[in-house]
């Protein structure tokens, strides 16, 4: 094994650590906030445009019957609509409610001020981060090309 695969092993292991310790520590902003990961990712898509359920999955990377549960409970919860999709007469649009603007907000609040206080405690800049992010890109580039 040569020296840079074995740094790309041991990245890919830090950036699996990484998710999963990012995912309960968002999972329990979250549950400050009387919401979930799910719903929280959902509400975050939804916030750049309306979309259908199919397509909120894709960007999620997610199943669409997880999506379409977490969406179900969304309109239930009065934080997201349906509303009639012009290209698609059986998948409505998903949008959100000002409630779900505003959980939305309050979640993001809670996360930026949590991850403001990790980012100064690893004493990082957003120079390295973005680095990091750039090599991170090349990485997934060259696993998704032909």
């Amino acid at each position: 094994m040569t020296d840079v695969q074995e740094a790309y092993r041991l990245l890919v292991a830090d950036v699996y650590e990484l998710a999963g310790t990012s995912r309960r520590t968002s999972e329990a902003i979250a549950a400050t906030a009387g919401q979930t990961t799910a719903r929280w990712h959902v509400l975050s898509v939804l916030s750049g445009a309306p979309s259908t359920v199919a397509a909120v999955a894709r960007r999620l990377g997610l199943a669409r019957q997880s999506v379409q549960r977490v969406a179900d409970d969304l309109v239930a919860d009065g934080l997201a609509d349906r509303a009639p999709n012009p290209d698609h007469r059986t998948a409505p649009l998903l949008e959100l409610t000002s409630a779900g603007r505003a959980a939305l907000a309050a979640l993001v609040e809670r996360g930026d001020a949590d991850r403001a206080r990790v980012l100064a405690a690893a004493g990082t800049s957003a120079e390295e981060l973005l680095a990091c992010r750039e090599v991170l890109r090349r990485l997934v580039a060259a696993l998704d090309g032909p």
